[in-house]
């Protein structure tokens, strides 16, 4: 009898203890996010996309922004995420390159387009053409940008003002950013007289004013890739991406300036 109990007695406290852990494991579950890595001009567009999603879906969804290649060499170093999403096709490329992301999830999503700004108080327009004189513009100020050699908005400004025949002249005169964000704040706060940023940075900072706008035909295609990457773990992360390429999700980032591609 007293090992009958005693039996009984073991398996009240297993099942106990399976209840507990179940417990445990079903909020995680529940709260699982997908992590998504996206360049830094994403912002406004993608976090009001997300809320939509999560308000839809339930599901959740945690972003870091920053410079589309800090971004993919964090994926290369193994940094977990679900999905990218780069501001130009030559980080997704490296990423691809390197295995890192599933092919069939892989497209092309967004257009932009590279404008000059200025502080909103001191904003003139600019005639953006071959030669026009920058240098002159800034006067002895700085140009911000994001870092020419890495960052996807600074190596589309360097490639128009090449084209336009002035960056040999400004060059020397570049504050090259870590991301299209903070060469925006630079301009945004008064620290530089004039920034090359995207036309979707431009209208999120009230503090300044586009003054004009690079010809298309001055730099390679601006286009935003997507993909879910190769090490992702998220059940939900196919649907998420599924979601924001839909009609549905298209006017939050219409409404920022970003031209959704066919």
């Amino acid at each position: 009898m007293k090992i009958v109990c005693s039996l009984k007695k073991t398996a009240m406290l297993a099942a106990a203890a399976f209840v507990i852990v179940a417990g445990a494991i079903g909020p995680v579950a529940a709260q699982e996010k997908v992590t998504v890595f996206a360049a830094a001009s994403m912002k406004n567009a993608l976090d009001a996309a997300n809320k939509a999603w999560s308000d839809e879906a339930g599901k959740e969804t945690t972003v870091s922004y920053a410079a589309s290649s800090a971004l993919a060499k964090q994926i290369e170093a193994g940094a977990p995420a679900d999905v990218f999403i780069s501001a130009d096709l030559d980080w997704m490329k490296y990423v691809s390159d390197k295995k890192l992301v599933k092919e069939d999830t892989k497209s092309n999503w967004l257009g932009n387009r590279i404008v000059l700004v200025a502080p909103k108080d001191n904003a003139k327009p600019v005639d953006i053409k071959a030669g026009f004189d920058l240098v002159g513009l800034l006067n002895g100020g700085k140009l911000a940008m994001g870092a020419p050699d890495s960052v996807p908005a600074g190596k589309y400004g360097k490639a128009a003002l090449e084209k336009l025949g002035t960056w040999a002249s400004v060059e020397k005169s570049v504050a090259g950013a870590e991301s299209v964000r903070a060469a925006l704040a630079l301009v945004s706060r008064g620290e530089a007289p004039y920034g090359i940023v995207y036309a979707t940075d431009a209208a999120a900072d009230p503090g300044v004013a586009v003054v004009g706008t690079f010809p298309e035909d001055t730099h390679p295609p601006i286009i935003y890739p997507i993909a879910v990457l190769s090490e992702s773990k998220s059940a939900d992360a196919g649907a998420y991406v599924d979601y924001l390429k839909s009609a549905k999700a298209a006017p939050f980032f219409e409404a920022q300036g970003f031209t959704v591609l066919k």
